[in-house]
């Protein structure tokens, strides 16, 4: 089943030099959620924040915590962003031995009071995950590699999100479907035609009048 469509801004792309005004001007918009990605310089190729910056962000705006955790060991990082304020936890597929060991640590991350994702970079398929679906409440499909903000949209991964979308929708599941990178008013439109319901976006929402920008991806035409 589709769920309200969400837009969830990725404060990887915030100006930070300007943090009180551009976050003010976030808590005026229709974003409900918070995308805050934790890169560790080893899974990928950078290096961003940790527990007390999202303890911060907590503070500063009443939304709901989207952490993504790009780093090589997410069973031992997963109760410390949650004990930090994280709402949901994503963590990647390629980051855990095999899907058993993924599904083990989804069980474990709803088990501390939050909400477990699991994502896929490109290169990696989607159905390993379909049979296991119910123990997740969200997939986060790459549309980009990975470790940088401000890459180009790859179209070829919108076919995992209609494989998710004909799978939730025949089995009657709540599992979002949220997409990553590239995001801008035209890519949000083929995101959403494909199925998503939850759209990160950063570049495309600080760099821009932050208003204008989430309004036109909520824009349903």
């Amino acid at each position: 089943m589709k769920q309200e469509l969400v837009i969830s801004p990725s404060v990887l792309s915030l100006d930070y030099g300007n943090v009180s005004e551009q976050l003010n001007m976030l808590n005026a918009t229709r974003a409900k959620w918070m995308h805050f990605d934790v890169m560790d310089g080893h899974f990928v190729p950078n290096l961003t924040f940790g527990p007390d910056i999202l303890k911060g962000f907590k503070k500063a705006v009443d939304m709901f915590m989207d952490v993504h955790l790009m780093i090589t060991d997410p069973k031992k990082y997963a109760p410390i962003f949650i004990k930090a304020g994280a709402d949901l936890v994503t963590f990647h597929l390629e980051a855990v031995k095999d899907v058993e060991e993924c599904v083990e640590l989804c069980k474990e991350i709803r088990a501390l009071g939050a909400k477990a994702g699991v994502s896929v970079k490109p290169k990696t398929p989607v159905e390993s995950l379909l049979p296991y679906l119910n123990e997740m409440d969200l997939v986060l499909i790459m549309s980009v590699e990975p470790g940088f903000g401000g890459q180009s949209f790859m179209e070829d991964q919108l076919e995992k999100v209609r494989t998710l979308r004909k799978y939730i929708d025949e089995h009657n599941l709540q599992v979002r479907i949220e997409i990553d990178g590239g995001i801008n008013q035209n890519t949000a439109k083929l995101a959403k035609k494909a199925g998503c319901d939850t759209l990160v976006a950063g570049s495309y929402v600080f760099k821009n009048n932050i208003h204008e920008a989430v309004e036109s991806l909520l824009c349903e035409e």
